[in-house]
């Protein structure tokens, strides 16, 4: 619901509101260069100020003050009318008040498109527009961060999708403020408001006497001119008329006479906030915030161009070759928000294809039983939008499911998209398995889950499938490769050239990147230690990934690499010297790191594995409890980040480090270490303490069954940890 408002008001009001915003952007101009051209401001009185325009101009009618501070005076000059700015130090005019024919095209355009009170209505409209886009596109802005307090966390995408969103987060107060008093002004202006104070009546007895001295007036004498709004002079020669003065505090009259106060009106609340208002619109009296809701009103085309390239290019992706819905024996239906679950939708229609199979794919809102006469098997590829809620592909599904009737011979599977950081993990795809069991619905495959669009996830997954189905293919997902970028290497440390077994600690420079490409998400991606460098080596086009042992913070980019035998890209690599490049990507990887707070964390590698266990305890600053069990061959040719471990033990980034050595005179494994220090381990564990784990698959195997046997006395178990994102690893 909030997404469609969203997207048609944005479509069918972009043309004014692009109208509305720059010519908005353009009048914000103005306040600024009438604040840098007004005369310094005087701590003087009111009837200082009259006097000495009085003394300069004797035919002075009327002194108004703009809330930026400038004087303006309306005289005759023989027998024509004459504006003029004021020199309060002086009383004389310093130039013309008039506006200039530009500024009142601008402002006739902006506030009624020259169309009259039908203009203004219509302006008003748009911004009643831009308030519905502004807070439906904050609403989606906390959903696709995942919650209220997420969104302020960076911007996900890259293109037209990622530029609307930065833009969005920067321009949104703005734009909630223009549209906000915009639309008081408006129903001020057309009296749908309480009507402000005004003046009093106007008194029935005067003096009659004409000719005090202004500057004698005591009222005058006691309003600052910082307070003043106008003051009208008496009209020549009419004895029953009075001075009129109006200020921030209300509007009254004044005796010509003698001075004396006739009557007065204090100024009421709605005459204060439209007061206010108005100032915060037009930014005269605020010149810094004039510029800056100009700025935002500058991003309306922005957003609105790429919001509409976003759109077409939904409305325009091709989802593969599929089979006419009627004709396929296989239904996948796919939910998706920002369009990677399709990717994987086709990666599962080609495979079935390629077994004779008749594949349909489409969106979950064509879910349509009775269409698919010849279909037997129905398989949901569902991802979850913000706080558990149905993706843009998926609208209406979970409702629509529910009324429809168990269509009988057609078997259901759910396979849910998400990512476990956030709390309502796949929890639309979870709400379609339940309604599906619910209901009756012949269970094809258990529901199960991918992690972050894990390929190694969707595979697992696939290779059930292929059995269920009798058929023998594997499910290969390779996403779409982001942009590669040339990295630097600016140093390099070599180990176990002794021993046959070439290891490189490579230290790569960071491209750099220019301010359009990090704000349309192509500029070369933040990481963090643990993220992946996928290593596009000299001779393939199928990347190499290796896990950093460095973060964007530190400045560089680190890996580990051993030489393997007839490997092409760790032969490429470990061969490099400093200067020569590498063609790379980044590739993030948040499954593995050290999830945030105090709790202690277990690092656990061996060999290069190592690589990003040294980031974790580099980037551990805050000393938080971190203990690292790390296996190699022997410390002679093998002492990985010796120097550095030493210096972060001492400097508290690591609590403590245990090493086992396999090429010693007393051999151990890091499962022997672990076993040794099984106690320690246990409290840890006890304490809410993480378990990472990277190197090689044997490796993480043996020290699986060391922690399953340490931690079995505790009635914990990996699988527990592992569902409450308390053990992960990064095996090779």
């Amino acid at each position: 619901m909030i997404r469609s408002l969203h997207r048609w008001f944005g479509l069918v009001a972009a043309a004014l509101l692009t109208v509305i915003a720059l010519s908005g952007t353009a009048l914000s101009v103005f306040p600024t260069s009438e604040a840098l051209t007004t005369p310094a401001a005087q701590q003087i009185s009111v009837a200082k100020l009259a006097a000495r325009i009085q003394a300069v101009e004797p035919t002075v009618e009327q002194i108004r003050r703009a809330p930026s501070g400038r004087i303006t005076a309306y005289y005759f000059d023989g027998d024509q009318p004459v504006s003029s700015v004021i020199d309060p130090a002086t009383g004389t005019p310093v130039g013309s008040a008039d506006t200039s024919g530009l500024e009142r095209w601008l402002t006739d355009l902006h506030r009624s498109l020259f169309l009259g009170d039908t203009g203004r209505l219509v302006v008003a409209g748009g911004a009643a527009a831009m308030l519905t886009l502004a807070l439906s596109g904050l609403l989606l802005l906390a959903r696709r961060a995942g919650g209220w307090r997420h969104i302020l966390k960076p911007a996900k995408g890259t293109g037209d999708r990622r530029l609307h969103a930065v833009i969005s987060r920067l321009a949104l107060p703005g734009l909630l403020l223009s549209s906000l008093t915009a639309l008081w002004m408006t129903a001020a202006t057309f009296g749908y408001l309480p009507e402000g104070a005004g003046a009093p009546p106007f008194p029935s007895e005067v003096s009659g006497a004409t000719g005090i001295q202004i500057a004698s007036i005591t009222v005058l004498q006691e309003t600052p001119v910082g307070t003043l709004r106008s003051l009208s002079f008496p009209a020549a020669g009419d004895a029953t008329d009075a001075f009129t003065i109006k200020t921030d505090a209300g509007e009254g009259y004044i005796d010509q006479g003698n001075g004396e106060l006739l009557a007065w009106n204090d100024a009421n609340w709605f005459d204060r906030v439209t007061n206010f208002l108005a100032m915060l619109h037009t930014g005269q009296g605020m010149a810094w915030l004039g510029l800056l809701l100009g700025l935002s009103a500058l991003s309306v085309p922005i957003l609105c161009w790429t919001g509409l390239a976003v759109w077409l290019r939904g409305r325009g992706e091709r989802r593969g070759a599929s089979a006419p819905a009627n004709h396929a024996d296989t239904i996948i239906l796919v939910g998706s928000e920002g369009g990677a679950t399709w990717g994987f939708a086709e990666t599962l229609r080609k495979s079935l294809s390629e077994q004779g199979m008749q594949v349909h794919v489409g969106p979950m809102s064509s879910f349509n039983p009775a269409r698919w006469t010849s279909a037997r098997r129905l398989i949901l590829l569902a991802a979850t939008y913000g706080d558990g809620e149905a993706p843009a592909s998926a609208r209406g599904f979970i409702e629509c499911f529910r009324r429809t009737p168990v269509r009988q011979g057609l078997s259901l599977a759910v396979l849910g998209f998400g990512d476990r950081s956030f709390p309502a993990y796949c929890g639309f795809a979870a709400d379609v398995a339940r309604a599906a069991e619910e209901k009756g619905w012949d269970t094809l495959l258990p529901y199960d889950t991918v992690d972050r669009q894990s390929p190694q996830d969707f595979a697992r997954w696939g290779r059930d499938l292929a059995r269920t189905l009798g058929l023998g293919f594997e499910l290969n997902h390779l996403p779409t490769r982001p942009k590669a970028w040339e990295l630097s290497l600016i140093a390099r440390r070599d180990y176990g050239a002794n021993v046959q077994a070439t290891t490189v600690i490579l230290r790569f420079s960071l491209p750099k990147t220019s301010f359009r490409q990090r704000l349309t998400g192509k500029a070369f991606l933040r990481f963090e230690a643990g993220d992946l460098v996928g290593v596009l080596p000299e001779g393939s086009d199928v990347p190499r990934f290796y896990s950093l042992a460095s973060g964007t913070k530190d400045g560089f980019l680190e890996i580990c690499v051993r030489k393997q035998p007839g490997g092409l890209c760790s032969r490429q690599l470990t061969a490099l010297e400093p200067g020569q490049s590498v063609t790379a990507f980044v590739r993030s990887n948040p499954g593995f790191r050290p999830a945030r707070g105090r709790k202690p964390v277990i690092l656990i590698g061996a060999g290069t594995g190592l690589g990003p266990l040294a980031g974790f305890a580099r980037a551990n600053k805050a000393s938080r409890p971190m203990y690292l069990y790390f296996g190699t061959r022997h410390p002679a040719s093998d002492a990985l980040y010796a120097e550095e471990l030493s210096n972060w033990k001492t400097e508290g980034r690591l609590a403590d480090v245990a090493t086992a050595f396999s090429r010693t005179a007393n051999p151990a494994y890091v499962q022997d270490i672990l076993r040794k220090d099984g106690a320690r381990i246990g409290k840890l564990i006890a304490a809410g303490g993480q378990i990472l784990v990277c190197g090689g698959r044997e490796m993480a195997a043996g020290v699986a069954t060391a922690l399953s046997d340490i931690l079995a006395p505790q009635g914990v178990s990996l699988a527990t940890l592992k569902a409450e994102g308390r053990y992960a690893e990064d095996v090779y």
